[in-house]
């Protein structure tokens, strides 16, 4: 008992330190004329427009060095130059033929915030004629995300220059595009980045307890929000036998947090978003393999994407209903710890053979689904996990996996990935695997050994925990949520996925038709 206690305390002693902070963004309809300057084209006749604080001088040396690089203007391409004008770089940044929408607006301000990262003094872009500013700041905010809180200070390597020197976006709607930002694109920032913040955490810091202990912070003082927590007794007493059996071999005890918001009229059912959150996943007794295991800290990355989207819905006072679900637990494989062979009974009191220990995250999922469903009688049901290799092996990172026994519910995902740039691409479910998924001496059992289409077993799974009627859909987020490459608006580390995503079809959600 005093080693528990010991380990404890020993994973609170590190300091929550602030994370690097971003360049401060500001915009104006002037700007000054040094330091660098961005200059987003997607034709050399975009130049006279944007180009069009620069003398005549420097805007033909900056035509001649496009020629010269013989430079396409396709997305995100970009071309420095220095030594042109009163500025000390400016910035080319492509932005590809067509209509730029809000993603693609966002990813310009995230090649402007990247490439001028370690840039002295202010930094200038010039949006004349863009039709949302306010997308390129989100952008520009998402893409200097860093988190350096346990680096040390060290006098050889000093932090970034440049950062507290703000960028300027120009534009003559100034005084629109500010409150815009400040009415839902901030928020919408706010909501990624404390996801990031949370799948970027080591598991020493974040577990249950704390995770639930973040959230309450990141949500004091927001206005509509409600929030729960489910601790063991209270688990024990509604009967969540499932997401209980995958906390036992840990010292940390599983919660269930709950985010409620109301913001459209009160009598309309709530669109409930339930997210596996893994604080740290070792298999338990099926033990993972020890290469590579320090990732599964990122386990809880889907937990952390539904807190998130709900956090950037409340900031922006959207007029929708939502409820977020964190099934928050520690796959550890303890004295205590859930064997293969076990059987355990779920909430809505479906029994569970458990096969394999290290296909814990739809146990949890099993309990939160059924609860959402129960007490909320939801207008829609979207769980995000990341549940499976397989998904990867399907798709890759690029995708993340779509399930759902309802066409209009997918159809209207998949059109928020479109609009995102958080892409979905749908996987089957057959009436089949019912019978794969049979088991002997209880209802079902969590794992197909030797099953190849393990993603849609798993969400089979999960849905087997709503009634058929409820529209659901499960989102395979895995290799998503920290992706190998990064993008203009995604650094290196947790991506935050999912939060725009949901964020959108939150926002644009119609009621959708029962199943066939």
């Amino acid at each position: 008992m005093r080693l528990i206690a010991a380990a404890a305390l020993l994973s609170l002693s590190l300091p929550a330190l602030p994370a690097d902070a971003a360049r401060p963004i500001r915009f104006a309809s002037e700007a000054p004329r040094t330091g660098a300057l961005v200059l987003p084209l997607g034709s050399a006749a975009d130049l006279g427009t944007r180009g069009a604080m620069l003398d005549s001088a420097t805007r033909a040396a900056v035509m001649r060095a496009l020629t010269s690089a013989e430079f396409d203007y396709s997305a995100n391409s970009t071309l420095a130059l220095r030594g042109l004008g009163s500025w000390s770089q400016i910035l080319v940044v492509g932005t590809g033929a067509g209509p730029l929408d809000a993603f693609k607006l966002q990813e310009i301000g995230g090649v402007a915030a990247s490439e001028t990262a370690s840039i002295d003094g202010p930094v200038t872009l010039a949006a004349s004629g863009l039709a949302d500013p306010a997308q390129i700041a989100v952008g520009a905010d998402l893409g200097s995300y860093s988190f350096d809180r346990y680096k040390s200070a060290d006098s050889a390597s000093p932090p970034r220059p440049g950062r507290s020197a703000p960028l300027t976006i120009l534009t003559g709607n100034a005084g629109s595009a500010q409150s815009a930002y400040a009415r839902s694109g901030r928020a919408l920032v706010d909501g990624v980045h404390l996801t990031r913040d949370l799948v970027n955490e080591p598991a020493n810091v974040i577990y249950p307890e704390t995770f639930v202990q973040r959230t309450q912070e990141a949500f004091r003082g927001v206005g509509g929000v409600a929030i729960q927590v489910l601790d063991v007794p209270a688990m024990e007493r509604l009967g969540m036998g499932s997401i209980l059996s995958v906390g036992k071999g840990s010292a940390r005890p599983p919660r269930m947090l709950i985010v409620e918001y109301r913001g459209g009229n009160s009598p309309a059912s709530p669109i409930v978003l339930a997210g596996k959150g893994i604080t740290f996943d070792s298999g338990g007794i099926s033990l993972k393999p020890g290469a590579g295991m320090w990732e599964m800290k990122a386990d809880m990355a889907g937990a952390a994407a539904v807190v998130g989207a709900v956090l950037a819905l409340a900031k922006q006072q959207a007029p929708v209903n939502v409820v977020a679900i964190a099934a928050l637990a520690e796959n550890m494989p303890g004295g205590g710890a859930t064997r293969p062979g076990d059987v355990v009974k779920a909430y809505n009191g479906k029994t569970i053979e458990i096969h394999n220990t290290d296909a814990e995250g739809r146990l949890v999922l099993a309990d939160a689904v059924a609860y959402g469903e129960s007490r909320y009688k939801p207008a829609a049901i979207v769980d995000l996990a990341t549940l499976t290799g397989s998904k990867v092996t399907a798709v890759g990172d690029e995708y993340a996996g779509l399930f759902t026994r309802h066409d209009g519910l997918a159809q209207q995902l998949s059109a928020a990935g479109e609009t995102t740039g958080e892409l979905l691409w749908r996987l089957p479910l057959h009436p089949n695997y019912a019978k794969d998924m049979r088991s002997d001496i209880a209802d079902i059992k969590n794992v197909v050994e030797g099953g190849q289409p393990g993603a849609s077993f798993g969400a089979h799974f999960i849905g087997s925990f709503v009634t058929p009627a409820t529209p659901w859909a499960h989102l395979d987020i895995a290799g998503n949520e920290m992706g190998s490459s990064t993008g203009p608006t995604v650094p290196s580390g947790a991506a935050g996925y999912g939060v725009r995503l949901l964020d959108r079809f939150v926002r644009d959600f119609r009621p959708v038709a029962a199943a066939k």
